[in-house]
Order: C-alpha cells, then structure tokens, then sequence
C-alpha cells in the first residue's frame, strides 16, 4: 500500500499531489478498515499506519496554500530606499568644448519596489537629483551639470528556480531625463540643455542569504533604454537663436545607433529589523552622436542608502 502514496510524490502541482494523497488515504482506510474491529487505542493497525499520513496530508495543506500569503525566502521586500551617490565623473560635450573634464559626482535618489499579483510582479519607481562638478586638464575651467530624473518599470519576476534564496525579474521600463551642463568661461554659448524620454528594459537578480543571524540582500540591476527621443541643437547654433524662433531639427529619434544609455548597479541590503541600510556601486554611461555633437559622459559612484 506504501507504493500507492509514493506515486503521488511524481505529481509537482501541489493542489493534484493533495488530491491524489486524499484519494490513495481512503483507500488504505477502506483496506485497514477490518482492524478497527479487533484493536482499539493508539497501538492499532489505523493509528500506527494512519496517522503519519494525517499529519503528511495537513502539512500538504497548508503547503498548498503557501505561495499566495509566503511566497518564500526569495523575495525582494517592499521597501523605499533613500540614497546618496558620490564618485567620479567624466563629461565631454562638443557643444561646450572639445575637451572632456573629469571631476565629482554627487546625487540623491529615491527608490521604491513594491510587489502585486501575488509576488509575480513587481514594479519600481526611481526619482533623483545629480550634480557633476568637472575640471579640465589644466584646472582652468570648470563645468558644472545639473540633472533630474524620474523612472518607472514593471518586473515579472521568478522565483526560486534554481536555489529558494534566488530570484530573477525583468521587464520594460521607461524613463525621463533632463538638466543642463554649464560652462564657466565660455561667454558665447555657456549652457547647453540635455533632454531625453526613453522606453527599455530593465532585469534584477538577487540573493537572500544569511550572514550570521543577519538577513542581506544582495542585488544586480540593469537599466537599458532602447528608444526614444532626445533635445539637441544644431553645430555651433546658439540658444538665442533657437529663442527667436529657429526651433529646426531640435528633437531627434533615439536608438542604439545614435543614443546609448546604460545604468549598472550593484550592492547588497542589510536588514537591521525594519531599517535597511544599503552599500552598493553604481555605473551609468550615456553616449550620443547627432547634428556633428558628439556627448560622452560617465559616473562611478559608491552608494549609501537607507530605509523610510
């Protein structure tokens, strides 16, 4: 009779495996039921033989129920995380000079991650501020950019499969962009505006081990608009131009063939009660080419955080 709930085991849907125990469980009391007649108390053929399988079938249950309430140690939490950004920055816009400045780069940003659809989904939201402060080789002039952000994305998400602490997600996102770069010294054109709407894709993997008694998390994302449109004026055309009304091929269509962005992040949550503090690193590049202007900027920045 062994044979008939060890069959049941094949069955990976966990609604089907409790149906096929509760079948095969009736069957085997049916089989049993003549020793309800001839023994009685806890030494009985149904006891010794029933209740192991009783207590398999409740654990079976509330197994099967599980997924919608705890989907398990894979998840990400919900939480909103708020950070600060410091590091290296490298600017070079054509439109300003034809040197590229290095220097720091400062910013401060909110995300939030919440789950819906009973953990198959997960969306973001990201808002943030950066200020670049760059330096030409010479140290004889500066240039300041300024820029303000705000993404969203929606993250179907899988976890669990290859270990219980393991999880994935991906999905499109979308993305607003904008600030100006300011040049000190150049008193013909000292401000040039940057401007783009991006739709792309974004994926995660995380990991939720323990260290010690300390729950972390450890996390890669990606962020990598593939289109969109972005603000660039012509060569050598001033703002005052574009003011008195020459507002001729200013917006242009983004593609990797024009325009590539690309944010990396990587870092790790450490979960002190309700409070997360958050270390981490973070890259983003974004390269375009268009109307003989050529922009290539660069940040490297570490990243302190922590929970609201």
């Amino acid at each position: 009779m062994l044979s008939k709930f060890i069959t049941c085991g094949a069955n990976a849907n966990y609604a089907n495996f409790t149906n096929c125990l509760f079948s095969k469980f009736m069957e085997f009391v049916k089989f049993e039921k003549f020793a309800l007649k001839k023994r009685c108390g806890c030494h009985s053929t149904y006891c010794t033989y029933c209740l192991p399988f009783i207590l398999l079938l409740c654990c079976s249950l509330s197994v099967a129920a599980e997924p919608a309430d705890i989907p398990g140690s894979a998840v990400l939490p919900n939480q909103s995380i708020f950070m600060l950004d410091a590091g290296y920055a490298s600017v070079h816009d054509s439109y300003l000079t034809p040197i590229t400045y290095d220097g720091i780069d400062l910013g401060l940003s909110i995300e939030a991650t919440r789950w819906v659809n009973r953990y198959r989904w997960l969306w973001q939201l990201g808002v943030g501020a950066g200020y670049n402060y760059v330096e030409n080789n010479a140290q004889n002039n500066e240039l300041h950019k300024v820029m303000g952000d705000i993404s969203f994305n929606m993250q179907h998400a899988w976890l669990g499969l290859i270990h219980p602490r393991l999880g994935f997600s991906a999905g499109p996102m979308t993305q607003l962009r904008a600030g100006i770069v300011y040049d000190a010294v150049n008193s013909n054109n000292p401000v040039t505006v940057r401007a783009h709407w991006n739709l792309g894709a974004t994926g995660m993997a995380w990991f939720n081990p323990l260290l010690g008694r300390l729950p972390i998390t450890l996390r890669y994302q990606l962020q990598l608009p593939v289109a969109g449109v972005f603000f660039a004026p012509e060569y050598d055309e001033s703002y005052y131009e574009i003011y008195l009304g020459n507002h001729k091929n200013l917006a242009h269509l983004g593609w990797w063939g024009n325009r590539f962005d690309m944010t990396n992040y990587l870092g790790a949550d450490l979960r002190l009660g309700k409070t997360v503090l958050r270390i981490g690193y973070r890259n983003r590049l974004e390269h375009w080419t268009v109307n003989n202007l050529h922009v290539h900027d660069v940040t490297h920045s570490i990243v302190l955080g922590i929970s609201l």
